[in-house]
């Protein structure tokens, strides 16, 4: 079990005074793999402040400074953090994970939408979040291992990479296997779920609703519009809804699945098991369509 990412926090002495190498990730994902990797060998910290999504979070300058000492900084890369384009991070203690798998970045529209208290942000023509199709994600973790077996000689990295890869391998066959033949039309609540739709069988048309509330009567004859648009009988919610939401949503006709983007931690569990926990929730859905 990995255990739990602390928050960055704002450090009003030296950046860190820790006797065990720090490893800062500017998202969950690749917290967790690093995390995953160095086992006790390190402290891994998460840069963004918890509730804060790493789409829109933009660090202060005492933060940049606090990120700048890590002795390794880990990026998800693929556009997810555009403040990383902009900060002058190390480039000898700094890992972009996302430069590997360049050539599988999903190209979409320009989309403005909210983040809660972050406000407007946009999503300029990539989609980010590549670690949902868990191919790419064991690419991301085999860069992050080459990188970290560097940096923590005397970790067990290559032992552990082998453990890493085949959970998210078990876990790659199991979204395999929820879809045989012509790609299922889903609706989902925002748009965050374009990997997730190419490696396993969805053709995803999003809408963008701000999770955890329930919708309105104008998003949700939005939906009644896109259900009849593209045919979907499935909806994907990025968090738990409101009772009320999903009575509202089943009364459309749509089976149901939570399946949280894991940009931030989950509300329980790690990354492997709130993405097994999705997997599920997708599989019941499907099988509810008969």
């Amino acid at each position: 079990m990995i255990r739990a990412l602390a928050a960055l926090a704002v450090l009003s002495g030296p950046a860190f005074a820790q006797d065990r190498p720090v490893i800062v990730a500017d998202s969950y994902p690749v917290a967790f793999f690093a995390g995953a990797l160095a086992g006790d060998a390190a402290e891994v910290r998460l840069a963004v402040p918890e509730g804060r999504d790493p789409s829109s979070w933009r660090p202060g300058l005492s933060e940049i400074v606090a990120i700048q000492a890590a002795d390794l900084i880990v990026l998800n890369g693929s556009g997810l953090s555009d403040w990383t384009t902009r900060a002058a991070l190390p480039r000898s203690r700094t890992v972009d994970t996302g430069r590997g798998i360049a050539d599988d970045l999903i190209a979409t529209d320009t989309i403005t939408h909210s983040h809660g208290q972050e406000g407007s942000h946009s999503h300029e023509g990539v989609a980010t979040h590549t670690w949902l199709d868990l191919d790419l994600a064991a690419r991301q973790a085999e860069a992050l291992a080459a990188a970290m077996a560097r940096a923590l000689p005397d970790a067990p990295v290559a032992a552990n990479l082998d453990a890493l890869l085949a959970d998210l391998d078990a876990l790659d066959a199991t979204g395999d296997a929820l879809v045989e033949g012509a790609p299922v039309p889903v609706i989902a609540s925002h748009p965050r779920y374009e990997y997730l739709g190419r490696a396993y069988g969805l053709d995803i048309a999003a809408l963008d609703w701000t999770a955890g509330v329930a919708p309105d009567a104008a998003r949700l004859a939005a939906l009644k519009a896109a259900r009849a648009e593209t045919g979907a009988r499935i909806f994907i919610w990025e968090a738990e809804p409101p009772e009320a939401a999903r009575a509202a949503v089943a009364a459309l006709g749509l089976a149901q699945a939570v399946i949280p983007p894991l940009a931030t931690p989950p509300a329980e569990g790690d990354f492997l098991s709130a993405f097994r926990a999705g997997l599920a929730e997708l599989a019941a859905a499907l099988d509810a369509l008969g």
